[in-house]
């Protein structure tokens, strides 16, 4: 297995939400990605790249014109990106035509910060992935792994699911 440097994007979403308490509104604070990875003890290469700190629903095609871009100007060929579940197959089929790169797209349905959060398990499930998926774009979510451009979020459900 290679040992290829992963590149970790954030943008935000539930992911690295925060709330006060119970009558405030939530803010998408500095992102919790790193202390994620030191906790699990990846010792696999990686770099984080804090991108933006936005809802999902909040991103723009310009936003993800940027996530693009940044991709494409990055020397790592694999890449995770953290974001918000709402319009993940959006920035997913925009991503669609980017080749020669593993892009592994996750994020949460309970923030990080929550004992009970899926934002580790999910961060770990795309890390397995992006080194072991061909070139393409995949969302992790859950314990699955889906091609990026064949999955919805069934909100009713709570989950992913293939279309």
């Amino acid at each position: 297995m290679s040992l290829a440097p992963i590149l970790v994007v954030t943008t935000g979403g539930t992911f690295d939400k925060q709330y006060f308490d119970a009558l405030s509104e939530y803010k998408i604070g500095e992102t919790v990605i790193d202390k994620l990875l030191a906790i699990a003890r990846v010792a696999h290469p990686f770099r984080v790249v804090e991108l933006m700190r936005k809802d999902s629903l909040d991103l723009t095609d310009t936003d993800r014109a940027l996530i693009r871009a940044t991709i494409d100007a990055a020397p790592e060929t694999r890449v995770v990106i953290t974001h918000g579940t709402d319009t993940m197959t959006h920035t997913a089929a925009a991503l669609a035509d980017v080749t020669g790169k593993t892009i592994v797209l996750t994020g949460a349905l309970a923030p990080a910060r929550f004992a009970e959060s899926d934002a580790p398990f999910n961060l770990g499930m795309a890390f397995a992935c992006c080194q072991s998926a061909p070139a393409g774009v995949w969302i992790t979510m859950s314990g699955s792994v889906f091609d990026a451009l064949k999955v919805r979020k069934d909100r009713e459900a709570g989950k992913f699911v293939e279309i």
